[in-house]
């Protein structure tokens, strides 16, 4: 009998047993208690491995840019290494050295690109890759309550349009950056730094994370130890060019790094309310840039640098500041780099469907980073839903091009209301030894 009650008191006090008995008596906050992220987000991430294996069987693969991808690189691997000469069915090859590699892969992979339900399955293993990147950001900086990461995987159609019924590029180079973004978290600046860089290599839009990057970079570190980061970043770019720059390096540059490449109005998403002739005006396009960067600007000067220090020290080594410097916490590091992207989006001269996956993951955690308190749980996940919606309006619209104009000044107001995060370390960077915090 006494063997019986010591029993049952072994089982009830441990901490297994502890754990399942509270996380049944709060099943019912288990979607809105940040502690339980992981958990939901396992339980989301399995359902979505059943998700794509349903859409790619039974939902229709669509063709839109994936042969002339093949056509691009197939271009390459028959000797062509002018980047002029390079071109596919929709037009000339426009992404940089790193996209050529990648593809090539593939080609050979799915068999000279005809076998496209295999392309389909690999980009749902990126799909997937990607979202372990997205949640482990998420649980680390535990700001999102778990209930909104069904929004974030499961409920979004056009996400999986773009990774696994188009084969877009775009989700390539997102699967990077999200993969550098941990290692920062982790504090491995400089091989962070590289994975950066070959994200930038698969397409240009990933260096709307740089002025972030870079203001980080010189808090973490001032201007002289900065700089063999960026070397890193330019090398990394010219040894993956360096074919393309022998043969023809003014093609190669004005080709893969077009920053005035021209937009096609029909195929906008935000501008569908102006009139075709100013939406193609230069001027137009100079004053997006101009309040792009005057934004980026102001942020760094009110939002992101240290309030009562200049921003001239960041130029300096961290330890001859007048301020002693801090290091940077999971969520600055996090909310600086999400929201210098999401600025650039804002500011966009056009945004086409498939671009949508360049900020997609990153809305709640700006959302609910903000800083005005009366923004309710409900109102948040109802400009996510606008947001959703504007993107998956075809053609776009008038209504849906200002709704999504709205959404984004909305953010964007709360991103500039929220509070300044403190400088303190977190509990998982005070854990790390100083020269991988440093790295």
């Amino acid at each position: 009998m006494a063997g019986g009650v010591r029993k049952r008191s072994s089982v009830s006090t441990s901490p297994l047993w502890g754990k399942l008995q509270t996380l049944w008596q709060e099943k019912h906050l288990i979607l809105f208690k940040t502690e339980y992220t992981l958990l939901v987000v396992s339980v989301l991430w399995f359902l979505e491995i059943g998700i794509n294996v349903w859409v790619i069987q039974k939902v229709a693969y669509t063709e839109i840019d994936w042969k002339a991808y093949m056509d691009e690189v197939e271009g390459v691997i028959n000797g062509t290494y002018d980047y002029t000469q390079l071109k596919g069915d929709t037009g000339p090859l426009v992404y940089p050295a790193g996209f050529v590699y990648i593809f090539t892969a593939l080609y050979y992979i799915t068999s000279h690109g005809v076998n496209i339900r295999l392309g389909q399955y690999i980009f749902a293993v990126l799909y997937l890759i990607t979202l372990l990147l997205v949640f482990r950001i998420y649980h680390r900086t535990k700001k999102v309550p778990p209930y909104v990461f069904f929004f974030v995987c499961c409920a979004s159609y056009r996400i999986h349009s773009i990774f696994v019924l188009r084969l877009f590029n775009d989700p390539v180079a997102m699967m990077l950056l999200f993969a550098a973004v941990n290692l920062f978290m982790d504090g491995y600046w400089t091989l962070g730094c590289g994975i950066y860089s070959l994200a930038v290599s698969v397409k240009m839009n990933v260096l709307l994370f740089a002025p972030g990057l870079l203001f980080l970079l010189l808090s973490e570190f001032g201007l002289i130890r900065t700089i063999p980061k960026l070397s890193l970043c330019a090398g990394i770019q010219l040894f993956l060019g360096l074919p393309f720059l022998m043969e023809n390096p003014v093609g190669y540059l004005s080709r893969a790094f077009d920053l005035g490449r021209q937009f096609i109005f029909k195929w906008t998403v935000n501008w569908r309310f102006l009139p075709e002739w100013l939406f193609l005006n230069r001027y137009f396009h100079l004053l997006l840039l101009a309040a792009h960067l005057l934004t980026l600007l102001l942020f760094a000067l009110r939002r992101w640098k240290r309030p009562g220090e200049s921003i001239f020290e960041l130029l300096k080594e961290p330890d001859k500041r007048k301020i002693p410097a801090q290091k940077n916490t999971v969520d600055q590091i996090v909310l600086i780099l999400f929201t210098s992207n999401f600025i650039g989006m804002c500011f966009s001269r056009s945004l086409h469907y498939q671009f949508y996956v360049w900020y997609f993951h990153t809305l709640p955690y700006l959302l609910w980073s903000g800083g005005v308190k009366k923004l309710a749980h409900l109102l948040r996940v109802l400009i996510l839903g606008l947001i959703e919606l504007s993107w998956n309006t075809y053609p776009s619209t008038n209504s849906s091009s200002t709704a999504l104009h709205v959404c984004h000044l909305v953010i964007l107001l709360c991103l500039w209301l929220a509070p300044p995060l403190t400088p303190a370390l977190s509990e998982t960077q005070e854990q790390m030894p100083a020269k991988d915090k440093r790295h």
